[in-house]
């Protein structure tokens, strides 16, 4: 099997207002997945500047980020980012052009893992509704157009709050959506907005809300992860 996360780290800044990249990476070793994307990654104005220092996950992680090479400074593509494991294999990677009415994008990357290669997807689609199916369409219909085929694992902060309607209803066709729980507000968690979603060649073995004192802390969204095997 495999653990796999999702996380919007709100640009590092906790609930007393104080940006600590440390306490996002406390977190992340909390969680200890193999995979991660992270939504909010990425400072929101000038350069764009990675909120986790490269040199805070080199010398106090395990994981290594994705290099999508979009801007020089970021750890990611308008937020979004990706972290492996150091021993993983990378085989492709690439952002993806969401239509949008503010910037958005997505990221993908293929990674070899002990079930095998997987495609992971990495999103926070937007605010308006019809945006978000939008989203969802494009970013379903560039996985499926993809030469090479393999399990794919969508992750993200979807703004979706309904349950089985909207992007989700349409990521329902051809994805299982894991039960992790509600994520946002950390405080008093009661929306579900972030979403793990498994293609039909992959089981969700189990699935959750990462809740700890240090996560309630560290950003106004709960980390959430699944565990995955192939079917």
């Amino acid at each position: 099997m495999i653990k796999v996360a999702s996380y919007n780290i709100h640009k590092g800044v906790g609930l007393d207002r104080r940006r600590n990249p440390d306490r996002i990476v406390e977190v992340l070793r909390e969680i200890d997945a193999d995979i991660i994307t992270l939504q909010e990654a990425d400072l929101r104005f000038g350069d764009r500047e990675a909120v986790l220092p490269l040199h805070l996950l080199a010398e106090h992680s395990d994981w290594q980020p994705v290099q999508f090479g979009m801007r020089a400074r970021s750890l990611g593509w308008h937020g979004n980012a990706m972290l492996i494991r150091k021993s993983a294999q990378l085989i492709d990677c690439e952002a993806i052009h969401l239509p949008s009415l503010e910037p958005r994008g997505s990221v993908m990357a293929d990674v070899r893992t002990a079930i095998g290669i997987v495609r992971v997807v990495g999103m926070h689609l937007d605010l308006s509704g019809l945006w978000r199916r939008r989203q969802a369409a494009a970013i379903m219909a560039h996985v499926d157009s993809c030469t090479h085929r393999h399990p794919a694992v969508l992750m993200g902060d979807l703004n979706e709050w309904t349950v089985a309607a909207g992007c989700l209803k349409d990521f329902a066709r051809d994805y299982a959506v894991a039960a992790t729980g509600p994520s946002f507000h950390s405080r008093r968690p009661v929306g579900r907005l972030d979403r793990i979603m498994a293609s039909r060649e992959l089981r969700i073995v189990d699935c959750g809300v990462h809740r700890t004192a240090a996560a309630r802390k560290a950003s106004d969204h709960l980390p959430i992860w699944a565990m995955l095997d192939l079917i």
